[in-house]
């Protein structure tokens, strides 16, 4: 193994590995070191497409703060869960039907294999690998399964920093019942505790840094202060409803955030752009005072409509679509959009649409996986600034839909300003997409809102210039030492 290993833990979920994981990948690359990121297994419905099909987008993202081109390897594992119970499995980028269908202990130690292999390959090859564990490393139910926090330590020798939510409360007993929990042999991997997202005077905290250090022979080796606008996507969950662009609010955009939502991180720019308000629904009431409704993606089309409908939601959407307000649906929204879902292969269910767009959609056991790039055509209503603008994004979908065969019969057909990726109302006010990723190109946010937006070049410097800050002279460069 030719590279040098630096882990980052967690005591939780949410403590902020994917963040600090990222913004190491940026500082060891720009000091002229070949650095790859890597996590073993992603639990997650935020992916995106890259060199051999998909990983999860957290490490799409630390690929790019690394200044390395995204792959399988480096996230060789990907769970994306389709119910509370079923999750669909994603190995080396491509589903896996038989490995789906197996119980989650056995699949470890039927992956570990391929998973020990990508990770020796990434070893090979570069100077720095930066790896993510997941949840917490001390989950004392699953060490015996565990592929993606200890073993992997393990195996590349990894200097670790654990981290914690200082926010949450409880910090110091988070480290070091995490800590307490551990194997002895596994605790001397861990190098450095690290405070996230502490809010106050730092001076406050002693004489528990110290107090901590004499318990575990640990030192803490870093307190980053709470950071809400660094412009990172967030890896899981909804983010917060803060605005950070400037200016006086001119539109209000609400994302419905139905419970298996895909892909969110792509909504990420829209919170930075001046005078846009970006909030997440639920409820019909928090859709009543918005200029667009979003319905973003979703790995399980079927089950989030028959939600949005126990919520009320579609009648909402209804409502404002009636008054030629704004809708856009993204892939699993599109096809909610439609007239009806078609399930003959049992991979997502059936179900009548919201009937905004006539179209039907056929789920088909062959997953379209690929990166697009494509131009709108003439786009009306509300959407008519896309007219004529080139946008590249990325596909990720079981569904394919088509002009309802019926309707079209009868005359009611859709626009299609981007064949076989978008489509239009009659109206122009209900645009569908099958294409992720429009505003987090340039072009179509320029077109949209005539605004720039912060690029991920230089969220990853500021990331990189903030733990440069915030850590203990010395501790980075040590971590990647002999």
């Amino acid at each position: 193994m030719k590279a040098k290993a630096v882990m980052v833990l967690g005591t939780t979920s949410g403590a902020g590995k994917s963040w600090l994981t990222t913004a190491l990948c940026r500082h060891y690359a720009r000091q002229g070191l070949k650095v790859a990121p890597f996590k073993a297994q992603n639990m997650s419905n935020n992916a995106r497409v890259v060199l051999g099909g998909e990983i999860g987008s957290a490490q799409y993202f630390q690929a790019l703060a690394a200044k390395a081109e995204p792959e399988v390897r480096m996230n060789p594992l990907l769970l994306k869960p389709e119910r509370d119970t079923h999750s669909q499995v994603v190995l080396l980028g491509q589903v896996d039907e038989a490995l789906t269908r197996m119980d989650w202990r056995g699949r470890s130690e039927k992956v570990w294999p391929t998973v020990a292999l990508a990770l020796d390959a990434l070893m090979a090859e570069n100077d720095v690998v930066v790896i993510e564990g997941a949840g917490s490393p001390a989950e004392i139910n699953l060490m015996g399964s565990d592929i993606v926090n200890l073993r992997v330590a393990r195996h590349t020798g990894a200097h670790c920093l654990l981290v914690t939510d200082i926010d949450r409360g409880g910090a110091f007993a988070h480290l070091y019942g995490t800590w307490a929990l551990l194997p002895e042999a596994d605790r001397k991997l861990i190098r450095g505790f690290v405070l996230n997202k502490f809010r106050g005077d730092a001076s406050l905290l002693a004489p528990g840094p110290q107090m901590l250090q004499e318990l575990t022979g640990v030192p803490t080796v870093a307190t980053l202060p709470m950071w809400w606008q660094h412009g990172l996507p967030e890896e899981d969950g909804v983010f917060d409803d803060r605005h950070s662009g400037s200016g006086e609010i001119h539109t209000r955009i609400a994302v419905v955030a139905y419970p298996r939502i895909s892909n969110l991180d792509e909504f990420q720019p829209l919170k930075n752009v001046p005078g846009v308000s970006l909030r997440w629904a639920r409820s019909p009431a928090e859709l009543q005072d918005v200029d667009w409704i979003i319905l973003p993606g979703s790995k399980h089309t079927s089950g989030d409509l028959a939600w949005l409908r126990t919520q009320g939601l579609d009648r909402a959407i209804a409502v404002h679509a009636a008054q030629g307000r704004a809708v856009l649906g993204v892939c699993g929204g599109l096809q909610m959009l439609g007239e009806a879902l078609i399930d003959s292969h049992g991979i997502d269910g059936n179900a009548p649409g919201l009937g905004l767009l006539p179209l039907v959609t056929a789920f088909e056991p062959a997953k379209t996986v690929q990166r697009t790039r494509a131009s709108f055509g003439a786009v009306t209503g509300p959407w008519a600034a896309l007219s004529g603008v080139a946008v590249q994004g990325y596909e990720i979908h079981h569904g394919q839909t088509v002009q309802h065969p019926a309707m079209a019969a009868a005359g009611d057909v859709a626009r299609v300003p981007m064949p076989g990726l978008a489509w239009q109302n009659a109206a122009g006010n209900v645009l569908g997409l099958y294409l992720h990723g429009l505003f987090e190109d340039p072009a179509a946010l320029h077109a949209l809102f005539g605004a720039r937006v912060p690029t991920l070049e230089s969220v990853f410097e500021r990331m990189a210039d903030f733990i440069h800050e915030h850590f203990q002279p010395g501790v980075l460069d040590a971590l990647i030492a002999d």
